[in-house]
């Protein structure tokens, strides 16, 4: 692999770290803020997954690092999941659900990137980013499947 291509990987890497570590936060804070009888399988679900996606952060770290890469501390942060930020009507269980959706798309369209970006290059990356792509689109289905129950 080219100088380029291990920059351009890293840098893909990076992006697919800080949606991890932003997801972390965002499925806490919701998990924990929700209200009302309807949130509770929601709440339980997002607490479940916390442990999954700090784990892909963690292999997406290791990986930037084995790579010759610098893991990025936390000034190089900039939230971008708008659409997960805990709702101003605490009970709003749907809003939560269609951000768990928005965030889930967006870590999917970074794995496929990634896939794409190692192909015939890093297969070992391409192989994590395979993985950690598999659980992401089970989280959406997931949440899909909410969906469907709390709009229908």
């Amino acid at each position: 692999m080219s100088e380029d291509q291990m920059k351009q990987i890293i840098d893909e890497l990076k992006v697919a770290y800080w949606m991890e570590m932003e997801t972390v936060m965002n499925y806490l804070s919701n998990s924990i803020n929700l209200d009302g009888v309807r949130a509770e399988e929601i709440k339980k679900s997002l607490d479940a997954d916390i442990q999954e996606e700090l784990t892909h952060a963690q292999t997406l770290a290791q990986r930037i690092k084995t790579l010759s890469g610098i893991v990025p501390g936390s000034k190089e942060f900039k939230a971008t999941q708008e659409s997960l930020q805990p709702p101003a009507k605490l009970t709003d269980v749907v809003s939560v659900i269609k951000g768990v959706i928005d965030a889930e798309n967006g870590a999917i369209s970074q794995y496929n990137k990634l896939i794409q970006l190692c192909d015939g290059v890093d297969y070992v990356t391409q192989d994590l980013c395979i993985q950690a792509l598999g659980d992401e689109e089970q989280h959406r289905r997931e949440f899909q499947g909410y969906l469907a129950e709390y709009e229908g």
